[in-house]
């Protein structure tokens, strides 16, 4: 039997040694669905671009072939396959300006070089920033219930703070932050969020690679294209005029020249003592004219109805877009294909609507949600969970893929981030009946909990989890696992170079998927209601809505 036709009959089953019948799930049809999202003719599957009309069709092919019904907005009466997601999109028009002036003197800054900022979304058409001072708010973090401030009531009205990545922990591992784990305090997301509230007009992010957990590149190619926001009432609330990122050996210039030592003042930072410190006798300026328009991306959205509780939901999601096309790298390439980063999760949302559109029909409904806009701010999944399609009170959890490995098998797997909840006790059991081991987010100081979009069902109380795959693979163990991230981060995360390649087995994919299903049909077969720990700070907002899971 051929291949093609072996992958287009139902999907066979496993021997009765697990707690349920677990379907396999084909390498060669995962790594044709990789191939395909990733191609060139999908143009890096860019939110309104040529590229998401081709990758929303594919989806929605996808899903109709693996025997999924519609899951997604209510028209005329009936569920079509997608979620509409009004979005601003924002655009810097022409080659924007900026430059330093360090005791008189201009220093022009190239961006995408020195310095990379981002499309205002403030709501500014023209940014047209002349000497505006700068001021070192250390971390930038202002944390009432950790007793830390760092702005000690400082004046930014009309000033740009300048900022470092991370949590102040980070460098000493213990304090009031958690140690290496970052907190949201620690994302970059939130210091432009802060600085809003602080009225700054402006925040230039520090890049240093360990505390960000990526290189310049990443910042370079994630900051200087297209941006896009969810459309807000103020959205000056939530933004500076100015957001933007600086080389470290920049700013290590920008201190000295005013006669201020970068290290030291860094030092100073991770104490709860730290007071802003103004760059004096340097300033910034910046010129440059944004785009600004709304657009309407796609959520596609499949789903296998519950035959008895079918208001009862348990979600798989992954994020179909990518970062499109962009600046070229040093081989004239434009196209960020992302391959692993998420065709993989995509693929794997895909095969997981197979498999359960083939078994029987579970107690709760199933739904598989392919979110868009997650380079951009987890917008598609944040939209979802604000405007959900099913009401997130009666949504048992969410279980998300997200750049997964399509290479071999691993004998253990991890979650982004080191959250506690009852949803990841049942994965780890779960995981044992295959001989497989959790470990703990080996990096807890990227702060990945806040990277992928099961966050934005976390903030609503939905218990989320985002699935990573092991490092400790079956063929070289954890130094090849570790060696092979790392490589993957330095080389291809956010990288044109992100492409599908015909040596990947995806056995690993194959093998975890099987793990995951078994989960979600779990809980789509149980009347439980995973819960967050004691001491999550999701667990409130859950508890908010106990009443209508009685």
């Amino acid at each position: 039997m051929n291949r093609m036709l072996a992958t287009a009959i139902a999907l066979t089953f496993a021997a009765p040694v697990l707690a349920a019948e677990v379907p396999h799930f084909d390498p060669h049809r995962l790594s044709d669905e990789v191939k395909a999202l990733s191609s060139d003719a999908f143009e890096g599957r860019g939110p309104a671009t040529p590229g998401e009309t081709k990758a929303v069709d594919y989806v929605i092919g996808q899903f109709k072939a693996a025997g999924l019904q519609p899951g997604g907005a209510v028209v005329d009466g009936k569920r079509t396959w997608t979620q509409p997601v009004p979005l601003g999109r924002f655009e810097i028009v022409g080659t924007p300006t900026f430059s330093l002036t360090e005791d008189g003197k201009s220093v022009p800054l190239t961006q995408g070089d020195q310095i990379a900022v981002r499309a205002a979304m403030d709501g500014s058409r023209k940014v047209d920033i002349k000497n505006a001072p700068l001021v070192f708010v250390g971390y930038g973090v202002d944390a009432p219930e950790r007793h830390w401030d760092d702005f000690k009531g400082v004046d930014l009205k009309g000033k740009i703070g300048v900022v470092l990545v991370n949590d102040p922990d980070f460098e000493t591992g213990h304090g009031d932050f958690g140690g290496k784990a970052m907190t949201y305090y620690g994302r970059w997301t939130y210091k432009y969020e802060e600085a809003a509230r602080q009225g700054a007009l402006g925040m230039l992010v520090v890049h240093e690679t360990a505390p960000a957990s990526y290189g310049w590149a990443t910042v370079k190619n994630s900051n200087t294209n297209v941006q896009f926001d969810i459309v807000r009432d103020k959205p000056a609330a939530e933004h500076p005029t100015l957001e933007g990122w600086i080389q470290h050996d920049l700013a290590v210039q920008m201190f000295k020249a005013a006669g201020l030592d970068f290290a030291a003042l860094k030092k100073q930072a991770q104490t709860r003592d730290f007071k802003p410190v103004t760059l004096d006798g340097v300033t910034f300026t910046a010129h440059y004219d944004v785009d600004g328009k709304v657009i309407t991306s796609q959520n596609v959205v499949g789903r296998v109805e519950g035959a008895k509780r079918p208001g009862e939901t348990v979600i798989y999601s992954a994020h179909w877009d990518h970062l499109g096309v962009g600046a070229a790298d040093a081989k004239g390439d434009r196209i960020y294909n992302g391959a692993v980063d998420n065709a993989t999760g995509t693929a794997a949302l895909i095969e997981l609507g197979r498999a359960f559109a083939h078994a029987p029909r579970p107690d709760r409904s199933v739904v598989f949600l392919a979110v868009t806009a997650e380079e951009k701010g987890l917008l598609g999944s944040e939209y979802y969970a604000t405007h959900p399609l099913y009401p997130v009170a009666t949504t048992v959890a969410d279980i998300n893929m997200d750049a997964l490995d399509p290479q071999g098998e691993a004998r253990n797997f991890s979650i982004s981030g080191n959250a506690k909840l009852g949803l990841l006790d049942r994965l780890i059991a779960v995981g044992k009946t295959y001989h497989m081991s959790y470990a703990a987010d080996p990096h807890p100081e990227a702060g990945s909990f806040f990277r992928s979009d099961h966050f934005s069902f976390a903030k609503q109380g939905v218990p989320a989890i985002s699935f990573e795959s092991g490092n400790d693979l079956v063929k070289g163990g954890k130094a090849a696992g570790e060696a092979q991230g790392k490589l993957y981060n330095r080389e291809h995360y956010h990288q044109p170079s992100d492409e599908w390649q015909a040596s990947w087995s995806f056995a690993g994919m194959a093998h975890d998927l099987r793990m995951l299903y078994q989960l979600g049909s779990q809980l789509a077969d149980s009347d439980a209601w995973p819960q967050w720990s004691k001491d999550s700070e999701f667990r409130a907002e859950r508890q908010k809505t106990a009443a209508q899971r009685k």
